[in-house]
């Protein structure tokens, strides 16, 4: 479905996306605040302008749906069998103070579950890349590292990745538990995903709320590398195209069997969400 030619031209994509917003980079622009509170900065309109435009000229019968667009009702959407999703700038409130965690992210949905993905770092230059058949890998400086999520959980201590801009009151909660066992990792954006995708940390919680377009690029990436993105609490794959867009708790982890054996398990299944 994506050939490697059209890889490429997805990551040349990409970077034209983060030339667009780096030259909005601590520099002077609007920010407007849309309906659930998020910014939005005229960074998010020209990566959002410029990665739809591409992406309907070059495969004119595969929707698009953006975090900057028009949403579809899913009268029409479920009849889809393959759709894009974009944010074209995950971490905007990163990008706005300064910091450089903030990412471009580009997927291919296959029915329910993410087929490609794409998460690009415009001031780093990297690109993680997941593909269900060829696998997860970083391309950076021309070079390409093949990513393996890390297993290994016969450890004394876990590295927890967690947000920068959105801790909530359970993963405070989580944190405080397990203090004696688990050291928090903070990260923007997507690529928190992407620490899980290259064995940096070992897993990602997240509680609050967030769509579609924030987790489809990262799942890809994670699942192409070895690991799992599971609901919370049912311990289920994360699914897109459903019926409303937001997406409930999840966790972002390698070792999924060793997981559901775990205390890490067992105290997240006996919260209240």
């Amino acid at each position: 479905m994506i050939t490697v030619e059209d890889e490429r031209y997805l990551v040349d994509l990409c970077e034209e996306a983060a030339e667009a917003i780096m030259s909005y980079y601590r520099g002077t622009y609007e920010t407007t605040t849309k309906e659930d509170r998020s910014p939005l900065t005229e960074a998010d309109r020209a990566s959002h302008r410029l990665i739809v435009s591409a992406l309907k000229k070059r495969w004119p019968d595969i929707p698009v749906v953006s975090e900057e667009g028009l949403l579809v009702d899913f009268g029409k959407r479920k009849a889809w069998n393959y759709f894009w999703l974009v944010d074209p700038l995950d971490g905007t409130k990163e990008f706005i103070h300064g910091d450089d965690e903030f990412t471009v992210n580009i997927a291919l949905i296959e029915g329910t579950k993410p087929f490609f993905g794409i998460v690009y770092v415009p001031v780093t230059k990297r690109a993680y890349i997941g593909h269900r058949e060829r696998g997860a890998y970083l391309i950076q400086n021309g070079s390409k590292i093949p990513l393996r999520a890390s297993s290994n959980w016969h450890k004394e201590r876990f590295k927890v990745a967690v947000s920068r801009s959105h801790l909530d009151s359970h993963t405070r909660a989580f944190l405080e538990h397990f203090k004696d066992l688990c050291e928090p990792v903070v990260r923007g954006s997507s690529l928190k995903f992407c620490s899980v995708a290259e064995g940096s940390v070992d897993f990602y919680l997240r509680f609050g709320p967030t769509w579609e377009w924030d987790t489809a690029a990262g799942q890809a990436v994670v699942e192409a590398a070895g690991g799992s993105v599971l609901t919370i609490p049912s311990d289920k794959d994360l699914t897109y195209n459903k019926p409303d867009l937001k997406n409930g708790p999840f966790i972002v982890l390698s070792g999924r069997e060793a997981y559901l054996k775990s205390p890490f398990r067992k105290w997240i299944g006996s919260r209240e969400l």
